[in-house]
């Protein structure tokens, strides 16, 4: 049958992440009026996913330290022109991705999240942990089977909880190019937690 397991990321709303939403909204509003604070506070909310993506591209920590002032400073010129039509974490994670991709720095393989002991990510019970690191084994697995490139599609997806759709406009990827590379991560896992669950 068709295996629709979800990124691990999405669990259901709660007060706290409607409340989040509500003032990263009113932060993108100042911050795209010119107010330095506001947009400050939406990039601190967001730099440990930057971090980590900059962790799969570079090799050394001075390189991704470089990275993410490199990301601050053009999401910071920018942001007049943010149009709003995506979310802003996708606009964000879309300037890191053109930087990262076009840097002469970057490492010559790009090495999966699913390495890194430090996803962002919130509080996990111990069954949501188990998954949790079922998910990053079979990332892992999954990725040693891709053309690296779409590597990165497969963390999205998995370890930033974004769709297809929003992958596509970061990467540049054809939607089903995405949703075939993912669809390899997700067999491995469903077999996993089947065995899990057996």
């Amino acid at each position: 049958g068709t295996i629709t397991l979800k990124p691990m990321p999405r669990i259901a709303d709660s007060i706290e992440k409607i409340i989040q939403r509500r003032k990263e909204s009113k932060l993108v509003k100042d911050a795209c009026e010119g107010n330095q604070d506001a947009f400050s506070q939406l990039f601190r909310m967001h730099v440990k996913k930057i971090e980590a993506h900059g962790r799969s591209f570079f090799s050394n920590a001075q390189d991704v330290e470089d990275f993410v002032q490199d990301v601050f400073i053009k999401a910071f010129s920018s942001i007049k022109e943010f149009r709003q039509e995506s979310a802003f974490s996708t606009w964000l994670v879309r300037i890191a991705y053109t930087t990262a991709i076009n840097s002469k720095k970057r490492k010559k393989i790009y090495e999966s999240i699913s390495e890194d002991d430090e996803i962002p990510s919130q509080i996990r019970t111990p069954e949501q942990e188990q998954i949790f690191q079922l998910t990053k084994e079979s990332v892992k697995e999954a990725v040693g089977q891709l053309p690296e490139k779409y590597a990165v599609c497969v963390d999205m997806y998995f370890f930033y909880g974004m769709s297809h759709e929003e992958i596509s406009v970061i990467t540049g990827f054809p939607v089903n190019t995405i949703k075939s590379n993912i669809f390899r991560a997700k067999k491995i896992l469903a077999a996993k937690l089947k065995n899990l669950n057996g």
